[in-house]
């Protein structure tokens, strides 16, 4: 079996959590999840099966669109509903339709995060939450990130202490740190009070499976039916289309001469008759070569 798996995952399921039952379900051991999403955030998680495994990094890389509640008054530990309270203050002058809006507005862009205590980055080769379950103070490093939309979303039950947005950003991104920046612009304390993952490239709610689809696919044997094809988690990268010919050596892997066809993107896919074969990249130390980064069939 080789696709990709577009997975909604239900809150209380880390994303290892969801690669071992799709292993067990599937009985396949090439299983790869593409973006962690924490166990009480439910969302868009891809799964890659077989071959499709070999682009797990390009499609980390792809946009990605959230739905996060920010409620202002409190900031936590972990920078959601789950961690210890630092401070609470109440919400006694709330800010105005106006007064959120352009806050959004000045989001926008290329901004600098400090990612949260509790994430997975490393410093030092160790991960930032073990030095906060040990109470060891650590320079986190700054990063900046990609804000390509950030908008209002209306509210069900209209609450003078939170609003709920739609995010639209690059990898990298944590909507946490978000949330608690949004509220210190605000001038109050903050916490993401909810997240919901609504699209991981170009993979939306609507093409998800739960995971009773797929046990009932199983028991159907029509489990490679719910199997995206690899392409499609390549769409945005640049294309290369080649011969018969050339196939055969790109199937062996081989270093080609640098193609006349202009290709943008770096690396870029290649195919022969809309059949994917690998993915290139323009040899790093010889200009004039191309090297293969993936090779899929062979």
């Amino acid at each position: 079996m080789d696709g990709i798996l577009p997975l909604w995952k239900p809150k209380g399921f880390t994303s290892h959590d969801c690669v071992m039952i799709i292993r067990r379900l599937l009985k396949t051991k090439k299983v790869g999840h593409t973006g962690t999403l924490d166990p009480e955030v439910e969302g868009v998680l891809l799964i890659c099966i077989g071959q499709a495994t070999k682009i797990v990094p390009y499609l980390t890389d792809t946009k990605k669109t959230y739905e996060a509640e920010v409620m202002l008054g409190k900031t936590t530990e972990t920078e959601d509903a789950y961690g210890k309270t630092i401070e609470e203050v109440e919400v006694t002058n709330p800010p105005t339709e106006e007064d959120i809006e352009n806050m959004l507005q000045s989001f926008t862009g290329t901004i600098t995060q400090v990612p949260p205590m509790y994430s997975a980055v490393k410093v030092n080769g160790r991960k930032l939450y073990e030095y906060a379950r040990e109470n060891i103070p650590v320079e986190r490093p700054k990063r900046q990130v990609t804000i390509y939309e950030i908008t209002r979303l209306p509210q069900v039950i209209q609450k003078h202490d939170s609003f709920r947005v739609q995010v639209v950003c690059s990898k990298g991104t944590y909507i946490r740190t978000l949330c608690v920046d949004m509220g210190k612009t605000l001038g109050y304390p903050a916490h993401m009070s909810d997240l919901t993952r609504t699209q991981t490239g170009p993979f939306t709610k609507k093409n998800t499976v739960t995971f009773d689809m797929i046990e009932t696919a199983v028991e159907n044997n029509t489990q490679k039916q719910l199997l995206e094809p690899i392409m499609k988690g390549l769409n945005h990268l640049d294309r290369l289309n080649v011969d018969e010919d050339t196939k055969k050596r790109i199937l062996y892997g081989q270093k080609l001469a640098k193609p006349k066809e202009i290709v943008k993107q770096n690396p870029f896919v290649v195919l022969c008759d809309q059949e994917l074969l690998a993915i290139y990249q323009i040899h790093p130390e010889k200009p004039d070569l191309i090297k293969p980064v993936r090779v899929f069939q062979g």
